[in-house]
Formats: structure tokens, C-alpha cells, sequence
């Protein structure tokens, strides 16, 4: 079973982008050499902003989708700034199993 991952990167302009992978480090390269998604081309990624191990796909997608359609800009500034409270601001997730991933080990 492949490990699933959700990240949140800043872009340039001072937004956010959300997706997941399987690797981190290979997908964010991926965003800064333009060939990552069609958003971080023209907003081109900064730093990896935050990040979480998801286990299934599924469970992923759920994160991916909670994070892009039901956070504000706010919201996703406090849980980047805390990101073990995805819990409390997306309760809908609170059952999976979600780990926060130390983003300062990840080498790109």
C-alpha cells in the first residue's frame, strides 16, 4: 500500500496551493520546474507551507478536498501556523488518521 501525503505550498502573488502525492520532495520539484499543475505555473511555489501523511488515497482526497473547499484564507493561515489542529478546524476529518509531517526534513 502507497503512503499518501497532503501539502499546502506558498505561492507567489501570497496564495496557497493544495495537493497530494505519494512523494513530497519529487512533486514539489515538479511545481517549481512548471510542470507541477497548471495553478503553481502561473503561481509559481515558495516553500512547502505544510503537510500531512494521510495513509489511503482516499483518505487523502478527503483532506485535499476539506482544506481547498471549506477553509478561508484564514483558516488555512492558522493551520499552517498550527497544523495539528486540522481536527478542530475541518471536524469532518477528525476520525482519520492523520499525522502531521515535519516539513524542515523534507529535502527538495
Amino acid at each position: 500500500m502507497r503512503a499518501y501525503f497532503v501539502y499546502m505550498l506558498r505561492c507567489r502573488g501570497d496564495v496557497y496551493y493544495t495537493g497530494l502525492t505519494t512523494d513530497i520532495a519529487r512533486r514539489y520539484r515538479l511545481h517549481l520546474s512548471g510542470k507541477g499543475a497548471k495553478f503553481t505555473r502561473s503561481h509559481p511555489p515558495e516553500a512547502i507551507a505544510a503537510a500531512w501523511h494521510c495513509g489511503e488515497k482516499t483518505a487523502a482526497a478527503k483532506v485535499e478536498y476539506a482544506i481547498k473547499k471549506s477553509l478561508t484564507r484564514g483558516q488555512k493561515e492558522t493551520l499552517i501556523a498550527a497544523p495539528d489542529t486540522i481536527g478542530e478546524l475541518l471536524p469532518q476529518l477528525a476520525d482519520l488518521p492523520l499525522e502531521v509531517v515535519d516539513i524542515t526534513k523534507i529535502e527538495v
